[in-house]
């Protein structure tokens, strides 16, 4: 049985989401807004965001920048593109559609 906490295919789906919402965010602030819109059911593990956010990042899908914050710290910093926008729709409209599919088999059981 599946994980609660695995996020099989919809983790592009979910940052994108939150990108949309919420623009400018580092990957630690994405993993947390993942985890509290969630109501804390969802978490992403580093070792999956990263290499995700940079992935999306060469599709063209997001943007990054790094910039210094007040501490004096470096943070990677990212929003969506216009791509990105436009693959939200994909995802969103991909996600429905799965989930059509699998409430109409629930539903046979």
């Amino acid at each position: 049985m599946p994980k609660p906490d695995s996020l099989q295919g919809s983790l592009d789906l979910l940052v994108l989401k939150i990108l949309s919402r919420r623009p400018r965010l580092h990957g630690y602030a994405i993993m947390s807004a993942i985890r509290d819109t969630s109501a804390e059911v969802l978490r992403v593990e580093e070792g999956s965001l990263y290499p995700a956010l940079h992935r999306m990042e060469e599709a063209g899908w997001i943007a990054a920048q790094w910039i210094t914050k007040d501490t004096g710290r470096r943070a990677r910093m990212y929003e969506l593109t216009t791509a990105g926008k436009k693959q939200l729709g994909t995802e969103e409209s991909r996600w429905r559609a799965v989930t059509s599919a699998v409430n109409r088999v629930l539903k046979e059981a």
